[in-house]
């Protein structure tokens, strides 16, 4: 969310961006917004001078009782109608500033809605391009192998091992769901833990955040229309199941003004996130891709505005180094301006190579949302001089094991459907070094 003082100030600058995010329906809210603007702090002006006013007359009445109680008769005909006459421009005055407080709260709410739609400024270096056909590869991270035999689709190679049963998961919950069983429910716990460990030694501290939030968390952390597609709503609550603990992350800070010198705040979650996932979506997106409930590793950092830039560069690079050390060659992706949500400053994917597919795919995001998450939730930073300021924001996956498990096997999958175990990931699995299939 902008600040409403930029956009007064630089109005054109908005419209620029709103074209370069190809949201051009959107333009129109930029008049909107400053008319409203303009109406709401001309309402509060006058009710400011009326408020004046009254305390005013209120004053000069006070003398005048006081000379009402030593008057003659005839004096006192005078001095009273000089107080009734205050005293009827007080309740003028009411009734008008009444009126006028009324008009505030309906700009206001309305000043409120049209910010939350207008996207952030995105950075400079953001590739411009309508949709995510226009993401830039920036660089490639480890070779990408074809072998010399077929491999097959990820839930095919988790049958393998009896890992999986989706058709058990559709009776009890339905489509979007799964079991996991077995070395593949393993596997998919020692990621977990072997993530979890990865980012306590980058030092981030290690957070199990609450999976269910309010809504003025959700509406802080996110646009309306992410919000629509993405949260589960718990009838007759005021709580959402989380679609990515980033949310409960960053919404921790809530209405708090932090000490400069705690910054930057560098946290880790563990949690199971819940999604819609609306729409159709193709073959490549079915099983264990595209579902409605999975767990994940995630990053988050609050930071001074100085400082988010770094961050960011050293956020998505942690995710490259987490997944080389999986022995998994990946990409980074620059996201384009059309493919950014409304509060992203800049984003890219991190994107894993798919042998089945011979394409890359993505496992983790990483994204700059500059000061907007802060300003939606009120969080604030006091610095050594006294005065407060906003911090930014960013968050980054460091894995999703189950998009991440169809990485894992297609890369690790031997001719004789084994799949090795990377050195790193040994400790987390007993050892064990070989998955030997069942059949």
């Amino acid at each position: 969310m902008l600040d409403i003082r930029f956009i007064r100030e630089n109005p054109e600058i908005v419209r620029e961006n709103i074209r370069k995010k190809f949201q051009d329906a959107k333009l129109p809210l930029v008049d909107e917004l400053l008319e409203l603007d303009g109406k709401n702090r001309a309402a509060i002006t006058e009710a400011s001078d009326l408020r004046a006013q009254r305390n005013a007359l209120s004053k000069a009445n006070g003398p005048l009782f006081g000379k009402l109680k030593k008057a003659d008769e005839l004096e006192k005909i005078s001095i009273q109608a000089q107080i009734d006459e205050n005293m009827a421009k007080v309740k003028a005055n009411d009734a008008r500033r009444e009126e006028l407080e009324k008009q505030e709260e309906v700009f206001a709410a309305r000043i409120h809605e049209i910010l939350l739609q207008i996207p952030n400024i995105i950075d400079p270096s953001v590739p411009i391009g309508p949709d995510d056909s226009c993401n830039v590869e920036v660089q490639r991270f480890g070779e990408p192998l074809t072998p010399d035999f077929p491999i097959p689709y990820h839930t095919e190679i988790m049958e393998r091992f009896n890992g999986v049963d989706m058709d058990a998961a559709g009776r009890v919950s339905g489509n979007g769901f799964y079991y996991l069983m077995g070395d593949i429910a393993r596997l998919h716990s020692a990621v977990l833990a072997y993530a979890r460990d990865f980012m306590i030694d980058k030092g981030f501290i290690y957070c199990i955040p609450p999976f269910m939030i309010h809504g003025n968390v959700v509406e802080g952390v996110m646009s309306q229309t992410d919000m629509d597609a993405m949260m589960y709503k718990i009838e007759g609550e005021d709580l959402y199941l989380i679609g990515t603990s980033e949310h409960s992350m960053i919404g921790k800070f809530i209405d708090q003004i932090l000490p400069e010198a705690s910054l930057p705040q560098t946290l880790t979650s563990y949690s199971p996130c819940f999604r819609k996932e609306k729409g159709a979506h193709g073959i490549e997106e079915r099983g264990v891709y595209r579902i409605h409930q999975f767990e994940k590793q995630e990053m988050i950092v609050v930071c001074r505005p100085e400082d988010s830039m770094a961050w960011y560069e050293k956020m998505w690079r942690y995710s490259v180094e987490l997944f080389r050390s999986l022995e998994i060659p990946v990409r980074q992706l620059e996201c384009c301006s059309g493919d950014l949500a409304d509060l992203k400053v800049k984003s890219c994917d991190i994107e894993a190579w798919s042998p089945r597919q011979q394409k890359y795919f993505e496992v983790c995001s990483c994204s700059n949302l500059g000061d907007a998450q802060a300003r939606r939730l009120k969080i604030r930073v006091k610095g050594e001089d006294g005065r407060t300021y906003l911090p930014h924001t960013l968050n980054n996956t460091v894995v999703a094991p189950p998009r991440m498990l169809i990485a894992f096997l297609e890369n690790h999958l031997q001719a004789d459907g084994s799949v090795t175990i990377p050195a790193v990931l040994t400790p987390y699995m007993g050892g064990k070094t070989l998955l030997v299939p069942n059949k």
